[in-house]
């Protein structure tokens, strides 16, 4: 039987790694762009799919997937979720056309919803008798996903220039080989019975998909034609859905009552919007980049670094400021510092310099690295040790929803300046 200690190191390490994957998809994807467009011939909506496709499945699927972490015990679905996508990861690397690949982007999603809520939960029951303990891990564990986020367009940039862009796929499967054996020497965790709600997961993946199709399309087919009018109000329809059910039903999906606490609310709320501008913005700086400026993906991503270097910085002295101001006051400095930093970028041109465009990025790169440890340790204190799941999914859902949201609307502004 090991130590307390050793456990929780051995938890910590496992899904520290799995985070890291999870969240290096959702970024160095974007500097292969350009590349995916040539080889499978797609064009910009085709593009918002690649990378839509993952943080849609993921962002829909993420409630279920603590609750089923809650019900079937975390370790389990935890290990579950990353055979999922160290596999899908296979999947996308040999996808031979653009329809393949969505699909595979889809898998890796259904994998990272079931790991990731239960890789916090797992933190929170190691953790659960030292608060401090638990507030310094869930610290590491996002700053790993800032430095994953950070290092994501650089590496992929390297991957490419040297193998081309379907090493940034195949570089998963030794990091998910490694994460799976440490995963399996962890100890068992709780379950807590839970019935799932599955009338809500599907009008929630209705929902989502056809607002983001919406977003997605609307600018290819025409905001007034009838396959948009018609995604509309099914979307609108599925979201009212959506909510009866989870207010009806015994066991919800997600519990709405949980948002009754403002804290909750609050970091639910600032996560997703968080997400919504980063992913965005990354989204369109990379295709300005290689279609605008003609950068290489490797120059694209060290194009980046002002801006995902800082978002490493922040990550990691995040717990640091929390404890010296308060979580509330360094997420008010970190809105703040968003708003400073997109400032100038609502001014340029449609041919603006990269020297003007990197200035703000150091701003906007620490703000969106603040936000994310903040945010999740004050969510995670306030919800008990059998809601950890459920609470982890919707912080995380939250976050996805904001990045699909982001590449969706960013994408369609973009649509307009630059060639398909």
């Amino acid at each position: 039987m090991p130590s307390p200690l050793l456990a929780q190191r051995r938890v910590l390490a496992a899904t520290s790694l799995s985070y890291v994957l999870v969240i290096l998809d959702t970024s160095i994807v974007n500097v292969a762009l350009e590349r995916i467009a040539d080889t499978l011939h797609t064009g910009i909506s085709g593009l918002q799919w690649v990378v839509s496709a993952y943080t849609l499945s993921f962002a829909s699927l993420l409630l279920s997937g603590g609750a089923l972490g809650d019900r079937f015990g975390a370790r389990r679905l935890y290990l579950a979720g990353l055979v999922v996508f160290t596999l899908a990861s296979l999947l996308c690397g040999v996808s031979g056309d653009w329809m393949t690949l969505v699909a595979a982007r889809v898998l890796q999603g259904v994998g990272a919803a079931l790991l990731v809520p239960s890789s916090l939960a797992l933190i929170n029951q190691a953790f659960a008798n030292d608060p401090a303990g638990r507030a310094t891990a869930i610290g590491v564990w996002a700053g790993c996903g800032g430095i994953a986020m950070a290092a994501g367009p650089l590496v992929g940039g390297v991957l490419i220039e040297l193998f081309g862009w379907r090493s940034i796929f195949l570089a998963n499967l030794p990091l998910g080989l490694i994460a799976i054996g440490l995963s399996a020497r962890l100890t068992a965790s709780e379950r807590s019975p839970r019935a799932l709600d599955v009338r809500g997961q599907l009008s929630a993946i209705l929902a989502l998909a056809t607002l983001i199709g919406v977003l997605i399309e609307g600018p290819v087919r025409g905001w007034s034609s009838t396959p948009i009018l018609l995604a509309g109000l099914l979307s609108v329809a599925a979201w009212s859905t959506f909510i009866r059910i989870e207010i009806r039903h015994a066991q919800p999906m997600l519990p709405l009552k949980l948002f009754a606490n403002p804290v909750f609310s609050a970091c639910v709320a600032v996560s997703l919007i968080s997400a919504l501008v980063l992913y965005g913005l990354v989204f369109l700086l990379s295709l300005y980049f290689q279609r605008v400026l003609g950068y290489s993906p490797l120059w694209t991503g060290l194009a980046f670094l002002p801006l995902t270097a800082l978002v490493s910085l922040g990550s990691l002295v995040a717990s640091r400021l929390v404890r010296v101001w308060g979580s509330e006051r360094l997420i008010l400095v970190a809105l703040l510092l968003y708003l400073a930093g997109f400032g100038p970028l609502l001014l340029y041109g449609p041919t603006t310099s990269y020297l003007w465009i990197a200035l703000p990025m150091p701003v906007i790169g620490l703000a969106a690295g603040l936000i994310t440890p903040a945010a999740t340790s004050t969510l995670m204190g306030t919800v008990d040790k059998h809601r950890a799941g459920i609470a982890a999914g919707t912080l995380n859902a939250a976050r996805q929803v904001g990045a699909a949201l982001g590449v969706a609307l960013f994408g369609g502004l973009l649509a307009g300046h630059i060639r398909a």
